[in-house]
């Protein structure tokens, strides 16, 4: 319990005195979770299978300017309902259409990134509605909303952080990594800085295994490719190579996991550093 106060007192100090009440998060069913880690793998598939980590071949640039791509990333734009998806769908629309007609110019989907949008394209197709998955185009607005849930409704919400020696990676749970040249050293640090644009990545994991957990991203390599983190025995996240984004977070998934759906209690869930 009190981890739980803590991060209510933590978060107090980067947060207005007084909110408007708002709509609890609503629980949902596990059949959710088997969704969700069903569409984030068949997309995987559908880019060609590719697998990036430690001990592996480094990846060529992906098909993401390829023809069959085109609908697939415009979709997972379209789950993302801001103007900076709009704008994003607007453009290469225009640079599709000249790909078609044979004219040259830039890359079709090679910008903006669209790895937020993948991730929030898995969460809506999976059923996840918007008050319990903040869909965007970066990776730090939908963990603002993860962590103002968790700090809010810390019983109720879908998803709690966690620091990575800590959480052990489950399936369906997020690795959140800091791709800024100052990263975060836990996302107790993002706190203060809520709204502010941060540059992120986070991939979906979808299964585990004796020294390595497997998480499905997109636009790594241009692509839906799988990132193969390596862990130790106790299967935790080892630190990265030097160079590569730094890991503040593993976000826990509930989806499925809360009353009426488990009968566990809550609080016998908690993980020293979290919320809940």
């Amino acid at each position: 319990m009190a981890s739980v106060l803590g991060f209510v007192l933590l978060a107090a100090c980067a947060a207005p005195e007084s909110r408007p009440v708002r709509e609890a998060p609503i629980a949902y069913p596990p059949s959710v979770r088997d969704r969700l880690l069903q569409i984030a793998e068949a997309e995987w598939r559908e880019w060609g299978g590719l697998v990036v980590g430690p001990g592996l071949a480094r990846l060529p640039p992906g098909a993401e300017s390829a023809t069959d791509s085109f609908p697939r990333v415009l979709a997972y734009w379209r789950a993302v309902p801001d103007a900076e998806a709009a704008s994003a769908v607007a453009r290469n629309r225009l640079r599709w259409a000249t790909q078609l007609a044979g004219a040259q110019g830039p890359g079709v989907w090679s910008e903006p990134a669209w790895s937020a949008a993948f991730i929030s394209y898995v969460m809506r197709r999976a059923g996840v509605d918007e008050r319990e998955f903040h869909a965007s185009a970066a990776h730090s607005f939908y963990l603002d909303a993860i962590l103002r849930d968790a700090r809010e409704f810390p019983a109720q919400a879908p998803f709690l952080p966690h620091d990575p020696p800590v959480r052990v990676p489950e399936a369906g749970d997020l690795i959140c990594a800091d791709r800024s040249r100052r990263p975060l050293a836990s996302w107790r640090d993002r706190l203060p800085e809520a709204g502010e644009f941060r540059p992120m990545h986070c991939d979906i994991v979808i299964r585990t295994m004796p020294g390595a957990a497997e998480a499905v991203g997109g636009n790594i390599a241009d692509a839906v490719t799988i990132t193969r983190y390596a862990t130790d025995p106790d299967g935790r996240l080892l630190p990265r190579r030097s160079g590569e984004p730094f890991i503040f977070a593993v976000i826990e998934n509930r989806l499925g996991r809360l009353p009426p759906f488990s009968s566990a209690p809550v609080i016998a869930r908690m993980r020293g550093d979290s919320p809940g």
